[in-house]
């Protein structure tokens, strides 16, 4: 009996043979989506719409505000503390979550964050005050909060080392896709639908994910290899293992945790105070109405989306501690000339809308490859969805802060406070490693 020969791998164009399962084709532009097989694509796909809803849902809040404020009569520090709350909740969520995912797999944690901020955001249309909103806003924070870890590490699982950064950058890019449906429909609802029932029909559109929860249940599942390797491990899901010091035989995770937490800290520090309150300057302090706030919002959007993509690519080019060294600068400056521009000058804040959006969301797609690669296996899940989620936490103060100082310094002055978080994050790298490569088990 004959039998035909293996062909040798073809190499690339620079001589280097191309990696067992890829091919020379694979750096174009979908390259990193041909990479992944079948069930690799629809991990990608729940990933990509769990984060997408998880934005709309998330946004039902911020683009409500004003008429929140004017329904329950606040001020915009008990405004702004509705973020604070949303924000400190799901540090827990995501801690919770990730651990779960570690424990029971990364698929039935993901079926539970979507399941948890769909129930609570329907039930804030409902809310009869400020009090009981409060309460059922932080609810919705634990399903918010664990959504991206697990769906993030879901994915890092499936994809190859050559495309991690791109295949994650395009998952991020679904938050500025949950952000345009929130704008659109906050149009509008907001146009036809009066104000004091208007901000409950936004809440109420968060029932969204009740469908793609279905599919996700039937279609998709953890990775084979890593779920193995996860369940030959006896610290899966453990907290004690990711504060563990260094010592003599190894190097431990407590360094890296206590770093990246301070990452996760200034980024979304940054992100949250712009993402909050952005629309409430537009609004109150350059006068614009409910559609022109829409148009303005559609330039930071665009921006948003086209971020997250080429953060992708360059956090593959140019590693992941030099992408986000480079956007967190570059989104300090932004936010500076965001806030000091004169008034009457709304043409330039349009245009400036743009590069505000693609810095401030290009900064995070290396987040969940970086993440996701700092971390072994069997606590994969729990260290990523800590220090995000503590991020999220420690960085829910600034969009309070925000609020308390907007009363003397006006939203606009105060929303510099964000470049300071930027700062945190260029800072935080000098204690975190390179780890574009890096293969995971």
């Amino acid at each position: 009996m004959s039998t035909t020969p293996t062909p040798p791998p073809q190499a690339t164009a620079s001589g280097t043979p191309a990696p067992q399962g890829e091919h020379p084709g694979d750096d174009g532009a979908l390259g990193w989506l041909r990479a992944l097989d079948p069930r690799g694509r629809r991990a990608f796909a729940g990933a990509f719409g769990g984060y997408a809803l998880d934005s709309y849902d998330y946004f039902t809040l911020p683009l409500s505000m004003v008429a929140l404020s004017a329904y329950f009569g606040l001020d915009d520090g008990r405004t702004g503390l509705f973020t604070t709350v949303t924000l400190v909740v799901s540090a827990v969520g995501g801690a919770l979550a990730g651990m779960v995912a570690d424990r029971v797999g990364r698929v039935r944690a993901l079926l539970v964050t979507v399941i948890t901020y769909a129930v609570f955001t329907v039930a804030c249309g409902f809310a009869p005050n400020y009090e009981t909103l409060l309460v059922f806003r932080a609810l919705q924070g634990l399903g918010f909060g664990g959504e991206w870890a697990v769906g993030a590490i879901l994915v890092a699982e499936y994809a190859s080392a050559r495309h991690r950064g791109r295949t994650l950058g395009a998952v991020q890019s679904s938050w500025a896709i949950g952000w345009a449906l929130a704008a659109i429909v906050y149009t509008l609802v907001f146009s036809f639908v009066g104000a004091d029932l208007a901000w409950r029909v936004m809440f109420w559109t968060g029932a969204l994910p009740a469908l793609f929860v279905l599919w996700v249940r039937r279609r998709v599942h953890d990775a084979p290899e890593a779920a193995a390797a996860r369940e030959q491990s006896t610290e899966k899901g453990s907290f004690a293992a990711i504060f563990r010091p260094g010592t003599a035989d190894s190097p431990g995770l407590l360094r890296t945790t206590v770093f990246a937490s301070l990452l996760s800290t200034g980024v979304q520090g940054g992100y949250y105070t712009l993402a909050t309150w952005v629309p409430t300057y537009l609004k109150t302090e350059r006068g614009l109405s409910v559609v022109g706030t829409g148009s303005y919002l559609t330039l930071l959007i665009s921006g948003a989306f086209i971020g997250y993509l080429a953060g992708g690519y360059l956090t593959d080019l140019l590693g992941r501690r030099r992408t986000i060294w480079l956007f967190a600068l570059l989104s300090a400056v932004c936010v500076l000339a965001y806030a000091n521009i004169p008034s009457g000058a709304n043409t330039l804040l349009l245009v400036l809308g743009f590069p505000l959006g693609f810095c401030m969301s290009a900064i995070f797609s290396g987040f969940g490859s970086y993440l996701s690669e700092l971390y072994p296996t069997a606590v994969r899940g729990t260290g990523q969805g800590f220090t995000y989620n503590t991020g999220r936490a420690v960085g829910a103060v600034f969009p309070t802060v925000v609020g308390f100082l907007a009363g003397s310094w006006g939203v606009g002055g105060a929303l510099v406070f964000g470049a300071l978080g930027y700062a945190l994050a260029a800072l935080a790298l000098l204690g975190l490693p390179e780890t574009r490569g890096k293969e995971l088990a």
